[in-house]
């Protein structure tokens, strides 16, 4: 299981995922979920996985492959995020219909090409996608359930990028609190709409001085505001 996280926003996009992909009794694995492809001042592209690591890895192997061939369509080539979301949809059914149905995955693709807006997609397993809106600025994919109620009451389209960083850290949090399946290190970013710049990525583990600390105010806010709640009074 994993969890990934990314945002489109008025002022650029974030990406958060984690890397657990096994969480045995006596076996833990990690791989990195977030990938990121970027041509100078002209592109920037980041894909999250969830599903079937051997799937993913393919899609992701066929994709960096195919920047080789220039006669051929392919991530540095597409005029626009559509096309790019196509591409790698198809890339993904192939990969599937190939290996078999049971080896599924889901794919976030955000990112800006130069002529457009930032943009963001929710690819499933059988190719198709759905683009981020204003009114909905947020996909995730993977153990989403835990992570959702923070983002569904603080996120806006217009929510700054810090602001929105932190909302997806509390989210994350509460999805390590409920979940095995999921676990630290985080590979995260923050991206300035058109910057064309992957400056702004940051690998978070145990040990992050930030991270730990938003997450003991979350904690012991939450147990403050719960302890001020009025005496229960359920009859009418």
């Amino acid at each position: 299981m994993t969890y990934c996280v990314a945002m489109r926003l008025s002022s650029g996009m974030i990406f958060v995922s984690d890397s657990r992909t096994n969480a045995g009794v006596d076996h833990i694995s990690s791989f990195r979920k977030l990938h990121v492809f970027q041509q100078d001042d002209e592109r920037m592209l980041v894909l999250q996985s969830a599903g079937n690591l051997a799937t993913t890895q393919s899609v992701l192997s066929l994709l960096r492959r195919g920047c080789e061939d220039a006669a051929r369509p392919n991530l540095m080539s597409c005029t626009n995020m559509y096309d790019v979301a196509l591409l790698v949809g198809e890339t993904l059914r192939g990969v599937i219909k190939r290996d078999g149905e049971e080896f599924g995955g889901t794919l976030l693709l955000g990112g800006q090409i130069k002529g457009e807006e930032p943009r963001l997609f929710q690819l499933y397993p059988q190719g198709n996608f759905i683009e981020a809106s204003t009114d909905t600025p947020y996909f995730q994919i993977g153990e989403s359930k835990y992570g959702k109620p923070i983002i569904d009451r603080v996120l806006r389209f217009d929510t700054p990028l810090d602001q929105a960083m932190q909302c997806a850290l509390i989210s994350m949090d509460s999805t390590l609190a409920s979940n095995i399946s999921v676990g630290l290190p985080l590979d995260v970013m923050m991206y300035h709409a058109d910057s064309f710049s992957t400056a702004q990525q940051y690998h978070i583990t145990e040990r992050h001085p930030y991270f730990s600390q938003i997450r003991q105010l979350w904690s012991a806010g939450l147990l403050s505001v719960f302890a001020q709640l009025p005496p229960l009074q359920l009859d009418d």
